[in-house]
């Protein structure tokens, strides 16, 4: 039998919550309680050059199996910050306002305007911004090729190359959260299970006897779940020890990179486990991260 969340519990889940880490390809960004935000790792384009942000409700970062990135910024105002990659546009975000989240996927980005419609700017050769008739939507998750949109309703929508049935979520319901990677869709639903489809060769969609999870993520070949009790448990590849998440503790969020993972705790310090050559994992000396807004 499934384990049951507490309603109150699985409706702060369904509001919008602030996402104070992001994992990208080769670098990780995170906001600070003072709404200043930090990044470390790979900065070819900039993509690190957040330090003059300021009134920053959420981030966001780029994240893709191979190439270059971005990062985002959702500012309080409710408009949006980009820097970074931007030979396809992913980056032309200033005309944006009245935005309440946002979400990065390989050269492109997507933001959820207030009404609950979509915008995105970036490459759309496979269709994946075609999210603008999208409508009722509370969360957004972009992989590298696909956009996953989450509905009000608790279902699913999805937009973009499907190779691998990444973009088979019609089915699903009673969903909180969505994640996407490299080619795999992944969702929460309100019992704290968790659903995953798309490509499982490294075994990235094998979560099907996951529980009492509150907070999902997906890179590029593996996925992440935090339980409620502050523990993390993986799926997926581990060749640069993503995966090797199972002794963390008192965490109350996650992001996943392309070959890294990273976790917030409870008393606003991080810690990350995979690949680190462009010192990506390096943010042990991180304080003062902001905690989600909805705890668990």
């Amino acid at each position: 039998m499934d384990d049951v969340f507490p309603e109150e519990a699985a409706l702060k889940m369904k509001r919008w919550p602030k996402e104070p880490i992001a994992a990208g390809y080769r670098h990780t960004v995170a906001l600070q309680a003072d709404g200043k935000v930090l990044a470390v790792g790979d900065n070819k384009y900039g993509q690190c050059d957040a330090s003059e942000w300021c009134e920053i409700a959420a981030v966001a970062a780029g994240s893709a199996h191979t190439g270059n990135s971005h990062s985002v910024g959702l500012q309080t105002d409710g408009t949006v910050a980009a820097i970074g990659w931007n030979k396809y546009g992913q980056c032309e975000t200033s005309s944006w306002h009245d935005i309440k989240a946002i979400a990065a996927g390989w050269r492109r980005t997507i933001g959820i305007n207030r009404d609950g419609t979509v915008v995105a700017a970036g490459r759309n050769n496979e269709g994946q911004c075609d999210v603008s008739e999208w409508c009722d939507i509370v969360a957004v998750a972009a992989g590298d090729w696909h956009t996953v949109g989450l509905q009000s309703n608790g279902r699913v929508t999805s937009a973009g190359n499907n190779r691998y049935e990444q973009c088979n979520v019609s089915g699903w319901r009673d969903i909180v959260s969505v994640a996407a990677g490299y080619l795999h869709t992944v969702g929460l639903k309100t019992n704290g299970r968790v659903e995953a489809v798309g490509l499982n060769k490294d075994g990235q969609c094998d979560v099907s006897d996951w529980h009492n999870i509150v907070a999902i993520a997906a890179g590029s070949h593996h996925t992440i779940g935090l339980k409620k009790d502050g523990t993390v448990l993986a799926a997926g590849r581990n060749n640069d020890g993503q995966c090797d998440v199972s002794d963390w503790r008192d965490i109350v969020a996650v992001s996943a990179g392309s070959a890294h993972t990273v976790g917030l705790r409870r008393d606003g310090t991080m810690i990350a486990a995979g690949q680190n050559e462009e010192g990506q994992c390096n943010i042990n000396e991180w304080r003062g991260i902001a905690l989600p807004r909805n705890g668990f």
